[in-house]
């Protein structure tokens, strides 16, 4: 899945687990793990990873070719994503119930990502910028444009 990009990037820069987790500030049996597709990797940790090879969530979601975009922020905007996240589904036509059927969540969730509550899980935002076909460097505020720029 989206891992596979961290890993390719890894093994052709040569970077060991050891070196990453330093920087990302994860123990490397963890980082492996995660590198391994062992267990999920969280999006704020996956956004340091990006951060660490100057990459944009889309690109390692395999949604655009772009590696990094113009004027690109570093980090995730909570209150930016849960405003983005309910204009998104408003405009779609997409009710809370919906949107929790295709994310297999609760409603509860829904709301709390929508209400700035909790940050959405990688695997969620991942499935929504897949089958909606939107950014989530825009959804999580690193990047003002909603399209995938060039």
């Amino acid at each position: 899945m989206y891992i596979n990009k961290i890993q390719e990037i890894c093994e052709k820069d040569n970077i060991t687990i050891t070196s990453l987790g330093k920087y990302v500030e994860i123990d490397r049996s963890t980082l492996g793990k995660y590198i391994n597709g062992y267990l999920p990797i969280p999006l704020k940790h996956l956004n340091s990873l990006c951060n660490y090879f100057d990459i944009s969530l889309d690109f390692v979601f395999s949604l655009s070719n772009n590696k990094k975009y113009k004027n690109y922020k570093k980090e995730i905007d909570k209150h930016l994503f849960s405003v983005r996240l309910k204009e998104f589904r408003k405009a779609n036509k997409i009710t809370q119930a919906k949107l929790s059927e295709v994310l297999q969540c609760s409603n509860s969730a829904i709301s709390e990502y929508e209400h700035g509550k909790r940050l959405i899980s990688t695997s969620h935002l991942y499935t929504i910028c897949k089958k909606y076909n939107i950014s989530a460097d825009y959804l999580l505020g690193k990047i003002k444009v909603k399209g995938f720029q060039s």
